[in-house]
């Protein structure tokens, strides 16, 4: 059983110790505590040498780049329980008291998104599915399901339902992507105990499963109904030590502590209960490769930007020409010439023989087919796909799209993944040029609005609030109205805290701005400041606010505007054809236009020789966006181990 893991919020590496005898191979772990980070290198430095000796051994998990991380099979979590446990405060995924531990769920979701795994396996306390009247759990389902494309499986596991005297009870969530509709995991049956509390006492104790195991500190008397360390073994009231907590979670008894004894305990009553981990985690890896064996018949159900993808595919196979666009999205008279369609990701090359004939050309096997295009395509059936495209909702199949598949042989466009640029590549020629292989993205309006660039943990940016008090971060946090982060911003400056700039929270994303320009990170946190509070959304717009208001002119050529605008166009142009927010960019561009699917389903293009008319479409029509402060974890203050107050805006551009 082969396979490749991650580890977060990894603790001292229950989950690592489970999967690694299912044969498992841990190839990335974060860990923020010192002490646990400790037990967790002593014990599997040498299961796992790769971890400490390539800097895989992460520590905030809100500092990794997900595409940073190595490829991996399962994802593996057990995500802070505090907020949602009985024992605490509840605050939940508000709970920004201890460096925003209550939402870095949402720090797992930005990782599957960006490395798509095949299943992942997280673990939490039983008050989670309850947790806000079961609102909570709802918004982890929703996203994992419906957001990220994956199933989703849960139980409530006691510690004891699979060998260990411990009642531990905990949910349990597991989940596989493109499983489909025909889903039939099973948590496994549950077994006896393999052994009692008095095994673990080597006595006899009057119990033969455990309280759960808590973290350390006071305990309690054997009669307080909060007790959980005290037992009667052989009629003595006894106290739980490492050595017991070790075996009622599971962990073997060559597992050792490489701190004070009060941490170890510390540490178990953090840790995961292993033997449950790897009853479960079997019966996942088991079905996680029974669907790597399942048929990869053709996908049938695409979401409106894939369809709006194949839709452009088959119309420029049939139309043969491709116009560019002025600033308003009109046509010019100037067009491309198309010879050849085709993308990264597909086996095949289509090329245009002449008006009605098309060659078809597999890379691999260099097998050739020849089509008539009108038999398949003509102005009537790509109108009913445009009309039926902009109908749906969600992911849908389009029925009438199935003799074009089975007569192209394919029936997607970029693949799957979200880290490129090229949507499509084209043979292209006009009076000016002649391209082969020219790369273009693909803006479609058939739906929603596009973005132009993506919310993300990638696009927070942070600012230190000074001169307010810490008191007041749960009263401006619960303000909730319906311009909610522009109040926050008021209230934080009412009560006398100042916005201080501190920088993106990704230091990729800080690099890549300083690529674009070196005053970018200060130019977007005042468009950021702009937006939220101001509620100015228009770039253009931003723009005439931030000269006015005088702050960035003497650094800009001593308010110069127009300097201002070129740099922001500039950005504008990068973010569209050159980088990504989640990895470090180069400089160059992937691809040398973009084409555009207007509402009407007619197609237009720009491209780098008419750089002006992209700078100008892209400046008169991106727009600030705000997307949800629960998801992008921003909008709310927080407390760091600094003591200091912070609060953080996200940057969404959208057209």
């Amino acid at each position: 059983m082969k396979f490749k893991f991650i580890d977060l919020f990894a603790g001292i590496g229950g989950f690592h110790l489970a999967m690694h005898r299912l044969g498992g191979q841990c190839v990335f772990a974060s860990e923020i505590d010192k002490e646990a980070r400790k037990t967790y290198e002593y014990n599997y430095k040498e299961i796992s040498p790769e971890l400490f000796s390539n800097g895989l051994f992460n520590d905030d998990i809100r500092n990794i780049m997900p595409n940073d991380i190595p490829d991996f099979d399962v994802l593996c979590a057990g995500f802070p329980c505090q907020p949602f446990s009985q024992a605490g405060y509840k605050r939940g995924f508000n709970d920004n008291h201890h460096s925003e531990r209550g939402n870095l769920f949402f720090n797992i979701v930005d990782i599957i998104e960006a490395k798509k795994p095949k299943a992942f396996f997280l673990e939490n306390v039983r008050g989670l599915v309850s947790h806000d009247s079961g609102r909570t759990f709802k918004i982890i389902r929703d996203i994992l399901e419906h957001e990220l494309g994956y199933s989703f499986y849960f139980k409530i596991v006691k510690a004891s339902d699979y060998g260990l005297p411990q009642l531990r009870p905990r949910v349990f969530m597991v989940g596989f992507k493109d499983e489909g509709i025909m889903r039939s995991f099973n948590f496994p049956e549950h077994i006896p105990l393999k052994f009692t509390m008095s095994d673990v006492w080597s006595g006899q104790c009057s119990r033969d499963i455990g309280f759960t195991l808590r973290v350390g500190g006071r305990g309690s008397n054997i009669d307080d109904r909060r007790n959980w360390d005290a037992y009667l073994v052989d009629n003595v009231v006894r106290k739980l030590s490492y050595i017991e907590a070790r075996k009622m979670q599971g962990f073997p008894d060559d597992f050792h502590f490489p701190v004070a004894n009060s941490q170890a305990v510390k540490q178990l009553g953090n840790s995961v209960a292993v033997d449950a981990v790897q009853a479960v985690g079997r019966n996942l890896i088991s079905y996680m490769n029974s669907l790597d064996k399942k048929d990869n018949t053709m996908k049938i159900t695409h979401n409106k930007g894939e369809w709006s993808e194949l839709l452009l595919f088959i119309k420029l196979l049939a139309e043969q020409k491709l116009f560019l666009a002025d600033s308003d999205l009109n046509p010019k008279t100037d067009f491309f010439n198309i010879h050849r369609v085709s993308t990264q990701n597909l086996e095949l090359d289509f090329f245009i023989l002449d008006e009605s004939s098309i060659e078809i050309i597999n890379k691999i096997t260099g097998e050739k087919r020849l089509i008539v295009i009108s038999d398949i395509i003509n102005s009537t059936v790509l109108k009913n796909l445009v009309d039926e495209i902009k109908s749906k909702q969600g992911t849908f199949e389009l029925a009438s799209f199935s003799v074009i598949q089975d007569a192209l042989g394919f029936n997607i466009v970029k693949g799957g993944t979200s880290s490129q640029k090229a949507d499509i590549l084209l043979d292209i020629s006009n009076q000016q040029i002649t391209k082969f292989n020219e790369a273009f993205g693909i803006k479609s309006y058939l739906g929603a609005k596009p973005t132009l660039l993506n919310a993300s943990g990638n696009t927070n940016f942070i600012f230190k609030i000074e001169q307010l008090s810490n008191e007041k971060i749960d009263e401006i946090n619960a303000i909730d109205t319906a311009t909610k982060l522009r109040d926050r911003i008021i209230s934080i400056e009412n009560n006398g805290g100042v916005f201080k700039y501190v920088g993106a929270e990704k230091d990729t994303m800080t690099y890549n701005l300083k690529m674009v320009d070196s005053l970018m990170p200060e130019i977007i946190a005042h468009v950021l400041y702009a937006f939220y509070k101001h509620r100015i959304s228009s770039i253009t717009k931003i723009i005439d606010f931030i000269h006015e208001q005088g702050e960035l002119n003497q650094q800009i050529n001593y308010g110069d505007k127009a300097v201002l605008i070129n740099k922001v166009k500039k950005l504008l142009v990068d973010v569209l054809l050159g980088f990504f927010a989640g990895s470090k960019w180069d400089g160059n561009y992937e691809a040398s236009g973009s084409i555009v699917i207007k509402n009407s389903g007619d197609c237009v293009a720009f491209h780098l020789i008419d750089l002006a008319s992209l700078k100008k479409y892209l400046y008169e029509n991106i727009k600030m966006d705000t997307p949800s402060t629960t998801r992008h974890r921003h909008g709310q203050l927080f407390v760091e181990k600094d003591g200091q107050l912070y609060f953080k805006l996200n940057l969404q551009l959208r057209f």
